[in-house]
C-alpha cells in the first residue's frame, strides 16, 4: 500500500511523515523522537511518535521516493468501533491486523469467526454455521444482500481452512478486503444503525405549540 507524502527529499533528517496512527486512528503529521532518518539507497528509514497525546504511539516507517510504503505496526483498514460487543470487535481486530500483514488466509478464517460471534451474541443457533445465519434472520433485520454476503464469506473462510474447499480460486487480497467490507457492513447494521436512526430522531425541531 502506498500513501503519498509530501515534501521528503529536500527535508532529509527532518523528513515529515504524515498518515494515520496505526494505534489510535487519528490522522496526523508525526513526532521526530531524536533519532536521525538512515537512507539505504533507494530508501529512507526512520521512526517517529504520534502527536496524539492520548496516545504518542511509536512507528517505524519506510519510504521510497515520495512514497511513505510501510510502517512497522503495519497500517491497518480503519473502522467505526462504537456498539460493538468487545468479543465480537477483539475478533475482528484480528482479522484486520491479519490483512496488514499480509497474512490473508488467517485473516479469512478470523472474518469468518467474525460472523460466528455475531451469532452467538444474537443467540442464532444450529448445528453449522449454514443453519445458524438461517437463524440469524430471525434475529436481526438486514438487507438480503447482507445475509447472501455471509455465506460468501462463510466460503470465503472455508476455503481458507480447509485444502479441500475451492469455492474460491484465491484467498488474496482482493478477496479479503471486500470481505472485510462487508463485514463492516454487516456490524454497522447490526450494532450502529438504529443508534444513528435514535440520534437523528432526537434532533427534529419540537412541534410548535
Amino acid at each position: 500500500m502506498h500513501i503519498p507524502v509530501r515534501d521528503f527529499h529536500s527535508r532529509g533528517r527532518g523528513s515529515q511523515v504524515v498518515t494515520r496512527c496505526p494505534s489510535c486512528g487519528h490522522q496526523g503529521t508525526f513526532d521526530r523522537v531524536g533519532v536521525e532518518d538512515l537512507h539505504v539507497i533507494p530508501y529512507w528509514l526512520g521512526q517517529r511518535r504520534c502527536p496524539n497525546p492520548q496516545c504518542h504511539g511509536h512507528i517505524f516507517f519506510v519510504f521510497h521516493d515520495n512514497d511513505l510504503v510501510r510502517t512497522y505496526p503495519a497500517m491497518r483498514i480503519d473502522f467505526s468501533k462504537e456498539k460493538i460487543p468487545s468479543g465480537i470487535l477483539a475478533t475482528f481486530e484480528e482479522a484486520l491486523i491479519c490483512h496488514a500483514e499480509e497474512c490473508y488466509v488467517a485473516s479469512a478464517i478470523m472474518i469468518r469467526r467474525t460472523l460466528e460471534e455475531i451469532c452467538r451474541d444474537r443467540e442464532a443457533s444450529g448445528k453449522t454455521l449454514v443453519d445458524r445465519i438461517k437463524a440469524l434472520r430471525s434475529k436481526v433485520v438486514l438487507p438480503e444482500e447482507l445475509f447472501a454476503a455471509m455465506n460468501e464469506i462463510r466460503l470465503l473462510g472455508n476455503d481458507a481452512a480447509h485444502v479441500e474447499s475451492r469455492d474460491y480460486e484465491n484467498v488474496g487480497r482482493a478477496e479479503i478486503e471486500a470481505a472485510i467490507e462487508v463485514t463492516k457492513e454487516i456490524l454497522k447494521a447490526t450494532y450502529q444503525l438504529s443508534d444513528l436512526v435514535a440520534r437523528l430522531r432526537a434532533l427534529k425541531a419540537k412541534p410548535a405549540t
